[in-house]
């Protein structure tokens, strides 16, 4: 996604006329907002109305269901992504924590979408692609600055963090006091005393 070859379809398409960009952002946000509410089995005429269009205006957006998952799923890794580069003026501690946090709240509000795309598909690699691409540099720079071991990649913190929000959790401070366990884990061994 990050290069003109990786892109999915569904964003071949965005809108360039300004009122056609409003409708369309406008229908990305109602969805990700009745997909967080209602699941995978939002209503599409629920979609439009939340987005003050016509049931036609969303099916000239997004033909089918499926295309309205994908393109709230890739908005959602570009968001993700792009606070990656949002983080570098931070410390390298400071900058992975953060972007952990914000990955940890990204994967619990895509349970509905994810359910709905093949994790082999096209979009999925390219999505999983792009979340890569933009934080491995923040591990490395944390690695770097030796505050994260050296003995792990991001594919290693991915899993693990993923892994953590599997749990259900009662509440965001829990999630977050339990993450915060697991970063602690992402430190360089103390030295033997």
């Amino acid at each position: 996604m990050s290069s003109a070859g990786q892109a999915p379809e569904v964003f071949a398409q965005r809108p360039k006329r300004a009122d056609a960009r409003r409708n369309y952002d406008a229908l990305i946000a109602a969805a990700r907002e009745a997909f967080a509410e209602n699941g995978a089995a939002a209503s599409l005429e629920d979609v439009a109305r939340r987005a003050g269009v016509g049931i036609g205006t969303l099916y000239r957006n997004f033909p089918t269901r499926q295309h309205l998952f994908e393109a709230v799923y890739v908005e959602e890794v570009r968001a993700l992504s792009r606070s990656a580069e949002d983080l570098a003026e931070l410390p390298p501690w400071d900058a992975l924590v953060a972007w952990m946090h914000r990955f940890v709240a990204y994967v619990a509000t895509k349970r509905a979408l994810a359910e709905q795309l093949l994790r082999d598909s096209e979009i999925f690699r390219a999505c999983r692609a792009e979340i890569y691409t933009a934080a491995e540099p923040l591990v490395r720079r944390a690695q770097a600055a030796r505050v994260v071991r050296d003995d792990i990649d991001f594919d290693d913190v991915v899993r693990l963090i993923s892994g953590l929000t599997m749990a259900q959790f009662p509440s965001v401070e829990q999630r977050d006091r339990v993450l915060g366990v697991a970063l602690d884990g992402l430190r360089p061994p103390a030295a033997p005393r």
